[in-house]
């Protein structure tokens, strides 16, 4: 059986695509995540904010390796997909690169195009899901998850913080995607299917970037209540 490794963003999609990858039958064997410096200086996943601490200890509580990409600021399509590829370069005996992605035919095209000539294929296994039907499916198989940053265009600010429930979803507004699918909300996950143990984390603030408000997380003692 080749390996497989999950594109992996920390949010809910990634965790659901991780989720689906392995219930196919797929020997998942590490996460490739992408990271920047944040305005605070401190490496960070784009547009979600998340420091990249945080991304490394889901892979710990995941137990698999975590392979981190650097991109530049600002990062041109070619320029991520040559960094992208780089990062692939070493990827002996990885045969698939397993996205969430769900359903955005150009996103889908661009990552696919990223693999071109690596030897390693896409694989997308919540392609064409209905997204409703796959939040609610995600929140009842117990994925714990918080909302790390909105596009204020599209959902209230006042939003960002909050656990990714039945009761966020009920408060989105009717033209938002209920898994943010358009680029509305991202998300960061804390625990649930796959996690030996949680990723406590606190949110001490907002801040404006990239167009978005995003939380200010950081690491909390499991004994300090959140």
């Amino acid at each position: 059986m080749d390996d497989v490794w999950v594109s992996w963003s920390g949010g809910k999609d990634a965790a659901a695509a991780l989720v689906a990858a392995r219930a196919a039958g797929l020997r998942v064997t590490g996460l490739l995540s992408t990271q920047t410096a944040t305005g605070a200086g401190t490496p960070g996943i784009p547009v979600h904010g998340v420091p990249h601490a945080l991304v490394a200890a889901q892979a710990d509580a995941l137990g698999l390796p975590l392979h981190t990409v650097t991109l530049p600021v600002p990062c041109s399509n070619e320029e991520y997909l040559a960094h992208v590829r780089a990062g692939l370069a070493g990827a002996d005996g990885v045969s698939r690169l397993v996205g969430g992605d769900i359903a955005l035919a150009d996103v889908r095209a661009f990552r696919e195009a990223v693999l071109e000539g690596t030897g390693i294929a896409g694989y997308f296994p919540l392609w064409g899901r209905d997204t409703a039907e796959l939040a609610a499916e995600t929140i009842d198989a117990g994925l714990r998850a918080v909302v790390v940053a909105v596009d204020p265009a599209r959902v209230p600010a006042g939003l960002v913080g909050r656990p990714f429930d039945a009761a966020f979803l009920a408060e989105l507004p009717a033209a938002v995607d209920p898994c943010g699918e358009n680029g509305e909300f991202h998300t960061f996950v804390t625990g649930g299917p796959g996690f030996a143990r949680e990723v406590p984390l606190t949110i001490t603030g907002t801040v404006e970037r990239d167009g978005h408000v995003q939380a200010v997380p950081a690491p909390r003692s499991p004994d300090t209540p959140g």
